[in-house]
């Protein structure tokens, strides 16, 4: 199953709502795809008339109604004295939530074998109505990274164009449009277009230097945008963004 596969059932909700005491066994419904194929110790207390909603009316052995809250710490001792593959209710943050419909209900499937030592096989959350299964921390880190990796590749694209040279003052970066430079020769009236020519003729006269030739700074710059091109071209070839794992 993908993590990003989901699961709801209508029908259920329509019919029985959805609380604490009915959410586990709205998990294990036959349908859902998340749900183990072996026999979990839910299912075994199930079958003997264990679950948080009868503890609720009646109680354990017919002692008499409970409470939410108690209601739920008694199933999970009932659990704990079970072995093999479980799913246990995680407990909200306020314990006055017991009672309340909550939008969010978390649910870990655990592998027990003895009643103080779980192995966790997956963590779920049911958010209103509809299971999801929580991502992994591989795919979390994934994620974050070529979101970063994204982030950093268009801010070069951004910052390259924002780069220029001259031979006297070496690099400097121009964050503001200039209008009279970008503007195509088009768009300019013949005044402004000849003043745009001179303007660039000077710029080529005041190079005197022989075809080839580079300053230290020239070189420098060469070297440093080498460097950069071939740092994002391993990034963008990294399988953080390629979504390819390397064998």
């Amino acid at each position: 199953m993908s993590e990003t596969d989901s699961f709801v059932d209508p029908v259920f909700l329509a019919r029985f709502g959805l609380s604490r005491w009915n959410v586990v066994e709205y998990f294990l419904h036959p349908l859902n795809p998340f749900r183990t194929k072996v026999n979990t110790s839910n299912e075994v207390l199930s079958m003997q008339g264990v679950a948080v909603g009868v503890l609720m009316q009646q109680g354990l052995r017919g002692e008499g109604p409970m409470t939410p809250q108690a209601a739920e710490e008694e199933y999970s001792n009932q659990l704990r004295q079970n072995t093999g593959e479980q799913y246990e209710l995680l407990p909200p943050t306020d314990p006055a939530m017991f009672a309340l419909p909550s939008p969010l209900y978390t649910i870990r499937h655990v592998l027990r074998t003895n009643p103080t030592t779980v192995k966790v096989l997956g963590i779920y959350y049911v958010v209103e109505g509809v299971i999801y299964k929580a991502p992994s921390v591989r795919s979390l880190m994934k994620a974050n990274v070529a979101r970063t990796l994204e982030g950093l590749s268009g801010a070069c694209q951004v910052l390259s164009v924002c780069a220029r040279f001259q031979p006297s003052t070496g690099y400097t970066w121009h964050f503001e449009a200039d209008g009279e430079d970008d503007a195509t020769e088009a768009d300019l009236d013949p005044v402004a277009l000849r003043k745009l020519h001179q303007r660039r003729k000077r710029r080529k006269i005041l190079d005197h230097r022989r075809p080839g030739e580079r300053t230290a700074a020239e070189e420098e710059g060469i070297r440093a945008s080498e460097a950069m091109d071939r740092i994002l071209v391993r990034l963008s070839q990294s399988s953080a963004v390629t979504g390819k794992d390397k064998s």
